[in-house]
């Protein structure tokens, strides 16, 4: 039986009141990322286990077994690609051991999640089969996998169509570790999931972002909506240092977010 589902609504709330207060963004970040990596990578440490596949880049964590982020870009004709196909999960050959395995996750009652979801993937058959390696995947609640988070991804879809291309981070909280861990390598269950998105506009830049319980969630994207800026500071609490998901971004582009825009 699994653990008492918990809920982040609390911490929500005080990280609001922290970035209504004046602490924003975190005031130093891990690393400066260069540019030349692209505008979709958080800044990231020299100890973080870095890698960089076709469609998508990943922080793999050897300690939790799950990527600590993902990001990747996602453009018009990306968005539209219509390859198909069955693919296994199977353990990333880039990334050394510890690492999560099928085996982990068999009968332990959580789906595999992606990260950066296949349907974002559907471009390139490389991109799909290495959209299941387990650096792209965590412990999911089904109900949430398959509803509040299937329709952010696809909200991301659309807005990737309508505005050129989109910029995605996302990955695992840790707040309380309620879930405990699953499988002999003991993969850890989050307690929720964070995405941050960003799109350039003629105007500026709009970025939002979404923070879901990992447990049965099936409510419209608005529901999980808050700023990047809140985004940063729940991941710097659970991460255990600062964290900045869009360094090459004014600042003033993360501390709000314009509801309208993402629908």
């Amino acid at each position: 039986m699994r653990p008492k589902k918990t809920s982040i609504t609390l911490m929500l709330t005080a990280v609001a009141l922290t970035v209504a207060c004046g602490y924003g963004r975190p005031r130093t970040t891990v690393a400066v990322a260069d540019t030349t990596d692209g505008p979709e990578l958080p800044a990231y440490g020299a100890t973080e286990d870095i890698v960089r596949h076709l469609g998508y880049t990943a922080s793999y964590n050897h300690t939790t077994l799950c990527p600590d982020w993902v990001a990747w870009e996602l453009t018009d004709d990306e968005a539209d690609g219509q390859l198909g196909g069955q693919y296994s999960f199977s353990r990333d050959p880039m990334v050394n051991n510890p690492k999560a395995s099928r085996e982990d996750y068999s009968r332990s009652g959580w789906d595999k999640g992606h990260m950066a979801p296949r349907a974002d993937m559907r471009w390139s058959t490389q991109a799909l089969e290495e959209s299941y390696f387990f650096t792209n995947i965590c412990p999911q609640d089904h109900e949430m996998n398959s509803g509040a988070w299937r329709k952010i991804e696809e909200l991301t879809r659309r807005m990737a169509r309508r505005h050129g291309s989109v910029l995605a981070v996302c990955g695992p909280l840790y707040t309380s570790h309620a879930h405990g861990t699953i499988g002999s390598a003991a993969v850890q269950v989050p307690d929720a999931f964070y995405k941050a998105l960003a799109v350039k506009t003629a105007d500026g830049w709009q970025t939002v972002g979404y923070v879901v319980d990992n447990s049965p969630q099936d409510g419209a994207p608005r529901r999980y909506a808050v700023s990047v800026d809140s985004v940063e500071v729940l991941v710097s609490q659970s991460r255990g240092f600062a964290t900045d998901l869009f360094p090459t971004l004014p600042d003033e582009a993360e501390q709000t977010f314009n509801q309208g825009f993402w629908h």
